[in-house]
């Protein structure tokens, strides 16, 4: 489109469109590329906030001639959901469940609402939707039915074809109807109506009657054929139906407004049986005796392979512990009415294979817990096998092909001989195998000339092998611009034209997800790398270790899963949640980091470091981590956020918000002159509001209180020597900025617990800090000084190796994950990054074996902060509070929404609770009034005392502390300091000096970071 066309598009979607109307670069470059190796840049993009806007925006592109492109989640593998088209994207607003009939078993929804919200919905039902893809937690049910999908339920369930009832659609032209099976009664009283509706019902009839024999002899017979269209839906025997037909044709034909889908009851039951095999064409030579003797929910299939990339990678190690002797393994679930059943089932196989229970080979489990977790490695294929630690980058394009289950593993040994045959090693092989599914992620060359060329003469190949063996391209993931343009090798030629023709009568101007499936593009266009890619590679201050030392490979770390897109559980993507924003999702702004990297003449990110799109895309980022563990690709945005910042800020005027909360630890320390003075500041009517302006801070929110005494000043006025860092027995307690002036009780109590299990305590008196306010703020060579300053205080301790106990969990986290990265060549740095630990850690595993916890017997809601659920886990918290006889219910509420200085940072107050009253603030206040509220991070604490809970939080070893003295907690404990009562006149000029002083000292800091002449 030129311009002008676009600027009237742009025009009339804006006025006509009861929606939010994107044609800025940041919504172009979040929505430029999906799952797959392509990328497209929209034209722009529509979030309608109802079904009949977004049928409005359709009618919209229609007059103006603009290509449409339907998404949901995103997560698409083929390349079917980027397109240079308007995307409509309806997962934000279109997320309505219409109507539930439990009688008949079918509900009504909008083409937005995510699988596992519809089957919350549900439940009270006891009834779900059947399939289920393994990025349940986040896709969505029109891209769902755009896709065909699938998952490892479709062993029972069947693919979303099969649980397709009826479909409200709508045409480019503006032909709008409900349609499903149709007799031949209902097709001739619709044709005899004359209209745009007939001549489509025509149409179909007479494909359907001239290609009758070709659709019956040219469709595999198995039941993973999701490529190509449904032509075998407008079957006479499978009663012409259109709904049914449209599944799977992913957004080139129609619009999907709404859909009527069946439901299938939700199993009381589950048993699960594992069993090992030598390698995994074994495992797949014995999927056909298996479904000769059972019918099991799944039977799904991973290799040694991937239990190898499991252990190098230190993921989902609890799912590899549970699973049994071999190298590849069979996972077989059963469902049903009781568990004596499912049991029976299970048992009766084992007898038929003639294996037993007690054989080392076999695992069974009626356990739902133990379950999980060994479908947990099952479900993780994806993430674990996209970033292998041998550095050879996995690609989709041939993830997913489908034989008949009794020729599976010949199959796997001639697929197999094709990876050897180009050279591409050991790619992981697994997936849904009782249903003949294969996934795998290839190290293609998608970089250079030859590898691209390599990678499509091996496309070409293994579709003339998969064709041989009466298979489907696609099992799953559907064809989009990956398979495409190979349909011909399984169909063959006319079966292909009639699919054009298809698609010429419901789409004749080529305008619906143009380039996918019919008239397609290369397998190797528009791909997001490429020979012509020619990305920028900046000097970092982070060293990104774990990535060849590369800022762009880190951001590459990102292979769209989507599961950043997730509504509930663990930790990521709090501001997605609060939002549900693409570009405010990790997945969003690894796409526009991606295009701030340059590389592609149409890049939508052009001014670099300095882009505005980017950083407003990581403003709202609250540097959580969570992304850290969360992500199946391990993408770590809140690094990638402080090293953006730092460049985008370089010699120019940082936010104020960055000097007074970025410096934090050095104001804290100049409040020890007056620390009285500065709380009646920060609390004194006028002058607060009046210096949160200066600062940056949010008018909503409340300053915290400084301690009057610090515990740094507590430790020096007890006067004891310092014990010798060589003793086995001495630990140094990290006097962290947040529990040192803010919450000196914490470190307090840490000591006496500390010193009751046999531990001498040594603290640093002279200034240190971890660095974590500057780094967060993205001043990182300040944070670099900031640590070079601490690591000479602690040497002699380093030296020793002397254990460094960490209480805040976001410091603790800076010396285990941060500083080796910003660091990454300062022995210094590693060795302090394996001797620091967490409070818990050190008590679970370096405590005499004769000491035991002070018994609590109290219940708690626990709350685990962000950092340390990314980078130090939550095991030896758990163990401790076991010990301790804490009841702990560890809440999986995601982060607490204050995240360090994001909730306080002015414009940020909004969202921050909005993410507290997703889970936390909520548990919290239903949590018993005679239970325990601990959280280790000061944000969650301080999050949950502002969010309106009526509750204080404990840190664990003030717990433990209270009881070792004998004083169990109450709800309200008198901890903090008291805010100071109304200041009198005197006491005000005194403040408005102090005020005026702390303003002129951040004035020079930010002069002296000025360089001469800016």
């Amino acid at each position: 489109m030129t311009p002008a066309d676009r600027s009237g598009l742009e025009a009339a979607l804006h006025a006509e469109v009861d929606g939010e109307v994107r044609f800025d670069a940041g919504s172009r470059g979040a929505y430029a590329t999906d799952g797959s190796n392509y990328r497209q840049l929209p034209i722009g993009v529509v979030v309608p906030r109802t079904v009949e806007a977004g049928a409005r925006a359709v009618s919209v592109c229609a007059r103006h001639d603009a290509p449409v492109l339907s998404r949901g989640g995103g997560t698409s593998l083929a390349g079917q959901s980027t397109n240079t088209a308007v995307v409509v994207d309806w997962s934000k607003y279109c997320t309505g469940v219409l109507s539930v009939d439990p009688e008949r078993r079918t509900c009504v929804v909008e083409p937005g609402i995510v699988l596992d919200e519809l089957n919350r919905r549900l439940a009270r039902h006891k009834l779900q939707f059947g399939p289920r893809p393994s990025t349940h937690s986040h896709c969505a049910l029109g891209g769902m039915i755009g896709n065909n999908s699938c998952g490892a339920s479709a062993q029972a369930y069947g693919k979303t074809v099969d649980n397709v009832r009826r479909l409200e659609i709508l045409t480019y032209d503006g032909q709008r109807a409900w349609v499903g099976p149709t007799p031949p009664d209902e097709r001739e009283r619709i044709i005899s109506g004359g209209g745009r509706l007939a001549e489509i019902y025509a149409g179909l009839d007479r494909i359907a009657t001239e290609y009758l024999a070709d659709i019956r002899r040219g469709y595999p017979k198995i039941p993973r054929r999701v490529s190509g269209y449904n032509l075998d839906s407008l079957l006479p025997e499978n009663g012409f139906d259109v709904a049914k037909a449209l599944v799977g044709s992913e957004g080139t034909l129609v619009t999907v407004l709404r859909a009527e889908l069946d439901l299938v009851p939700v199993p009381a039951y589950r048993s699960l049986l594992v069993l090992g095999y030598d390698d995994i064409c074994a495992a797949g030579d014995d999927v056909p005796r298996l479904l000769e003797h059972c019918e099991p929910t799944q039977l799904e299939a991973l290799d040694g392979r991937m239990a190898q990339l499991m252990r190098e990678e230190g993921a989902y190690l609890d799912s590899l512990a549970v699973l049994p002797e071999g190298d590849s393994w069979l996972m077989v679930q059963y469902s049903g009415d009781s568990q004596e059943d499912v049991d029976e089932q299970a048992h009766a196989l084992l007898r038929a294979l003639g294996r037993d229970e007690r054989d080392r080979d076999v695992a069974f489990s009626d356990d739902p817990g133990r379950e999980q977790k060994m479908l947990r490695a099952r479900e993780a294929g994806l993430g674990v096998t996209a970033r292998p630690p041998d550095d050879r980058e996995t690609w989709e394009g041939w993830e997913d092909s489908a034989v008949p289950p009794e020729r599976l593993g010949e199959y796997l040994r001639d697929l197999k001989g094709l990876f050897a045959e180009f050279d591409y090693g050991r790619p992981s092989l697994y997936g849904h195998f009782g249903q003949g599914c294969v996934h795998t992620r290839i190290p293609f060359g998608l970089r250079t000339a030859e590898g691209v060329a390599v990678f499509r003469r091996f496309l070409e190949r293994a579709a003339d092998l998969v064709a041989s063996y009466g298979g489907s391209l696609s099992g799953e993931h559907g064809d989009g611009q990956a398979r495409g343009e190979l349909l011909t090798r399984m169909f063959g030629e006319r079966l292909v034209t009639a699919f054009g023709e298809l698609k010429a009568l419901f789409d004749p101007g080529n305008r619906m997800n143009p380039g996918k499936i019919v008239h397609p593009n290369p397998v190797d266009g528009q791909l997001r790398l490429g020979p012509a890619w020619r990305p920028a590679t900046p000097a970092t201050h982070f060293g990104f270790p774990d990535d060849d030392r590369s800022f762009g490979r880190s951001v590459m770390r990102c292979v769209g899963i989507g599961n950043c897109r997730g509504h509930t559980g663990g930790v990521m993507c709090p501001s997605y949640r609060a939002t549900m924003e693409e570009e405010h999702s990790t997945r969003g702004r690894a796409r526009l980091l991606f295009e701030m990297l340059g590389g592609h003449p149409d890049s939508a990110v052009q001014d670099g470091w300095r882009s505005t799109a980017v950083h407003d895309a990581l403003d709202l980022c609250l540097a959580c981590k969570g992304c850290k563990s969360d992500c199946p690709t391990g993408v770590d945005m809140a690094t990638l956020k402080a090293e953006f910042l730092s460049h985008h800020y370089a010699r120019r005027k940082r936010p104020m918000a960055h000097y007074s909360m970025g410096w934090l630890p050095l104001w804290a320390r100049l409040s020890r002159t007056a620390p009285r003075l500065v709380n009646t500041a920060l609390h004194a009517p006028g002058l607060a509001g009046l210096g949160k302006r200066l600062a940056g801070v949010d008018a909503a929110r409340e300053a915290p209180v400084f301690a009057e005494e610090s515990f740094v000043q507590w430790w020096r006025a007890r006067d004891r020597p310092a014990p010798d860092p060589a003793d086995p027995r001495t630990v140094v307690l990290w006097p962290d900025t947040f529990s040192t002036y803010f919450h000196p009780a914490i470190a307090r109590s840490a000591v006496r617990v500390l010193q009751d299990a046999g531990f001498r305590v040594a603290v640093p008196t002279e200034p240190v800090c971890c660095g974590l306010t500057w780094i967060s703020t993205g001043q990182l060579a300040t944070a670099k000084k900031v640590l070079h300053r601490t690591l000479g205080v602690l040497r002699p301790y380093l030296e020793a190796g002397t254990p460094v106990i960490g209480l805040e969990p976001s410091c603790t986290a800076v010396f285990r994950a941060d500083a080796p990265e910003l660091m990454p060549d300062d022995q210094d740095v590693q060795r302090l990054a394996g001797q620091v630990r967490t409070f818990a850690e050190h008590l679970v595993h370096h405590a005499p074996d004769d000491w035991r916890p002070p018994r609590l017997a109290r219940q708690a809601t626990v709350q685990t902060h962000c950092h340390q659920h990314a980078v130090m886990k939550f095991d030896a918290d758990r163990e401790l509070m076991r010990r301790a006889h804490l009841d702990a219910e560890v809440l999986d509420e995601g982060c607490c929404g204050l995240a360090g200085n994001f909730g306080f940072e002015r414009g940020h107050h909004e969202v921050s609770l909005a993410v507290g009253e997703l889970g936390v603030l909520p548990a919290v206040r239903a949590a018993a009034p005679d239970s325990l509220v601990i959280a280790d991070g000061f944000s969650c604490r301080t999050q949950i005392e502002q969010g309106s809970t009526g509750r204080r939080a404990l840190h664990l070893a003030e717990a433990l502390a209270f009881a070792l003295d004998g004083n169990l907690p109450s709800d309200r404990p008198e901890r903090l300091a008291v805010r100071p009562a109304e200041p009198s006149r005197t006491a005000g000029w005194a403040t408005a000096a102090s005020v005026a002083a702390l303003a002129a000292g951040t004035a020079a800091v930010v002069g002296g970071l000025r360089r001469p002449g800016r």
